[in-house]
C-alpha cells in the first residue's frame, strides 16, 4: 500500500488527477452537469495515458462533483448534481439564518470523512459486500425502492398526506415513456419526445430552482427567504472551531450514515442519489429532535452529504470484485478499464492487485485534495453570491436552462423545466412538499420494474417477495416505520389510562 501511494505522486498522475478535480467543482456547481457527464467527457482524454492517470482523473471528478452540487443547493436553493437533492432542504434554511457557512464547510468536511469511511470498506470488507449485494433479485430490489418510497413521509414537512400525495405524484410521472415489460408506449400522448420517460434533472432543476425564483420575483415581502446581498459576504463565513466542534457532536450520525451510503452504493443501479434521501430519511427517524429536519437542522446537512460520497467508494465494490456496475459512473469505469486492457472481477486481485492498491490510494488522498479544492470553489461562489440579486435569479435560470439542454441536447427538456417550476411554485404556495415528488420519480421504476419482473416469474404469485429472508427483513422493517409511532400512542395511552385509574 505504500508503494501505491508513492507512485500515485508522480507528476503524469498528479497534474491531470488534480486538473479533474477543479472540473468536478464546475461540473458539480452548475446545476443539471452531472458526475456522469464529467466522467463521460474524461474517458476519452485518458486513453493515451496511463491506467492509473485515467483512473484517478475519473475518481477525482466523482467526488467534487457531487460534492459540488451541494454549493449551489445551499446558497440558491438549485442542486447542482441529483445527489445534492437533500441539501436544499436544510442547507439553504441554514444560508438564511446566517450559517451558510457553516452548512457548507460541515458538508465539504463531512463529505471526505464519508468518502474516506467509503474506501476503507471498500478496501477491508469489499469482497463481503459484493456477495451480499449479488443476492438480491428483483424480489429485494422491490422492497428497497418501497422503503425508499416509504421515506417520502419522514422527509416531508408538514403534513404527510400531503408528503404521500406529492410522492405519488412522482411515482405516476415515472410511468411515462415505453413499457420496459411490454414495449408499449405510456402516457405520451403521441410524443416522440415523451419515449424515453420524463428525466427527473430537469425535473429537479425546475422544481427547486426556477420555482425559488419565481417565488422571489412573485413574492415581495420575502425578506426572510431571500438572500440580502448587503450581508452576503458573512453567509459564507465560517469558524473551523465550530465546524470541527459540530463534526465530533455528530460523528456517529456520520459514520452510520457513511455505513448507510456505502451499503446502498453496492447494490447496481441504487447511486449517490438514492443514499442522500435514505440517509436523510434515517437520520431524522432516529433523530431526537426530528421537528427540526426541514428548518434548518445540521443532522440534516451531515447525514446526507457523509452518504452520497460513501456511495461513490461502494458503488466501486461491485465493479472491481465482479464487474458489475454499481452506479452509471462506473458502468463507464468498467468501459475505461477494458479500454485500458483490464478486465475488472475476481481476477484483477490476482492479476492487477498493484493497481487495485493505487485504486485505493486515489481513493484516500482525494479527499485530502477535496477539501483544499471544496475550499477554494466555496471562495469562488462567494464571489459569486455578491451580485445584485436579479443578476443572481438571472444566472439561475440561464444556467438552468443550460443544464437542462446540455443533459440530452434537447430542448423539451427547457420546456420540463420551466412547466416544473411552474408547477413547484403553486405546490409550495399550497404546502406540499416537493422532495417526495423526486423520490417518486427516481425510485418509481425500480418499485414498478421489479414488482412486475417479479411476479411474472412466479406466474402472479406475490409469496415470494415475502418469503425470501432479505426481503422479509425488508418488509418488517417497513411495517415497523408505519406502526412503531402508532404502537407507541397506544401503549402511552394505555399507560396514562391505568395511571388515572389508580
Amino acid at each position: 500500500m505504500i508503494e501505491a501511494l508513492v507512485s500515485i505522486f508522480q507528476i503524469d498522475v498528479l497534474i491531470p488527477w488534480i486538473l479533474a478535480m477543479v472540473l468536478g467543482i464546475f461540473v458539480g456547481g452548475v446545476p443539471g452537469l452531472t458526475a456522469t457527464m464529467a466522467v463521460a467527457l474524461i474517458v476519452p482524454l485518458t486513453y493515451h495515458m496511463q491506467p492509473i492517470a485515467g483512473l484517478a482523473m475519473i475518481i477525482g471528478v466523482s467526488f467534487t462533483s457531487i460534492f459540488a452540487g451541494d454549493i449551489p443547493a445551499t446558497f440558491l436553493r438549485v442542486p447542482g448534481t441529483p445527489a445534492s437533492g437533500t441539501a436544499v432542504l436544510d442547507g439553504y434554511i441554514l444560508t438564511h439564518k446566517g450559517k451558510g457557512g457553516l452548512a457548507i464547510a460541515l458538508d465539504l468536511f463531512c463529505s471526505a470523512i464519508g468518502g474516506i469511511l467509503g474506501i476503507l470498506i471498500l478496501i477491508f470488507i469489499s469482497p463481503l459486500l459484493a456477495n451480499f449485494a449479488l443476492k438480491f433479485t428483483h424480489y429485494e430490489y422491490f422492497w428497497l425502492g418501497v422503503l425508499g418510497l416509504s421515506m417520502s413521509t419522514v422527509i416531508s414537512k408538514g403534513s404527510n398526506t400531503k408528503g404521500f400525495f406529492s410522492m405519488g405524484i412522482g411515482v405516476l410521472l415515472s410511468t411515462v415513456g415505453i413499457d420496459l415489460v411490454t414495449g408499449y408506449p405510456r402516457f405520451t400522448f403521441h410524443n416522440s419526445e415523451l419515449m424515453g420517460g420524463i428525466s427527473f434533472i430537469p425535473v429537479m432543476i425546475g422544481l427547486f430552482g426556477i420555482s425559488e425564483v419565481l417565488n422571489q420575483i412573485i413574492t415581495t415581502n420575502n425578506i426572510d427567504i431571500s438572500l440580502k446581498n448587503a450581508d452576503i459576504s458573512d453567509k459564507t463565513k465560517f469558524s473551523l472551531r465550530e465546524v470541527f466542534k459540530e463534526i465530533k457532536t455528530h460523528f456517529l450520525l456520520i459514520v452510520k450514515s457513511s455505513v448507510i451510503g456505502n451499503l446502498i452504493g453496492a447494490l447496481p443501479g441504487a447511486g449517490a442519489d438514492v443514499a442522500a434521501w435514505v440517509s436523510y430519511g434515517a437520520a431524522k427517524k432516529t433523530s431526537k429532535h426530528p421537528e427540526e429536519f426541514g428548518n434548518g437542522s445540521i443532522e440534516g446537512v451531515v447525514a446526507p452529504t457523509s452518504a452520497n460520497n460513501a456511495a461513490i467508494g461502494g458503488s466501486w465494490i461491485p465493479a472491481l470484485v465482479f464487474g458489475i456496475p454499481g452506479d452509471t459512473i462506473t458502468s463507464i469505469v468498467l468501459g475505461a478499464m477494458l479500454m485500458y486492457g483490464l478486465k475488472p472481477g475476481p481476477l484483477i486481485f490476482e492479476q492487477e492487485m498493484g493497481l487495485v492498491n493505487q485504486i485505493f490510494a486515489v481513493g484516500l488522498v482525494s479527499q485530502i485534495f477535496l477539501i483544499i479544492i471544496g475550499f477554494a470553489g466555496i471562495k469562488a461562489y462567494s464571489y459569486i453570491l455578491k451580485f445584485e440579486k436579479n443578476i443572481i435569479n438571472t444566472s439561475i435560470i440561464i444556467f438552468s436552462i443550460i443544464g437542462a439542454f446540455a443533459l440530452r441536447n434537447n430542448t423539451f427538456d427547457i420546456g420540463i423545466v420551466i412547466i416544473f417550476g411552474l408547477i413547484g411554485y403553486f405546490c409550495e404556495k399550497g404546502k406540499i412538499p416537493l422532495a417526495p415528488m423526486i423520490l417518486g420519480l427516481i425510485l418509481g421504476p425500480m418499485v414498478e420494474e421489479n414488482l412486475r419482473i417479479g411476479l411474472v416469474k412466479t406466474e402472479g404469485a406475490f409469496l415470494p417477495f415475502l418469503s425470501r429472508p432479505i426481503s422479509l427483513v425488508l418488509f418488517l422493517i417497513i411495517v415497523l416505520m408505519f406502526g412503531l409511532a402508532p404502537i407507541k400512542k397506544l401503549i402511552k395511552k394505555m399507560f396514562t389510562t391505568n395511571k388515572e385509574k389508580k
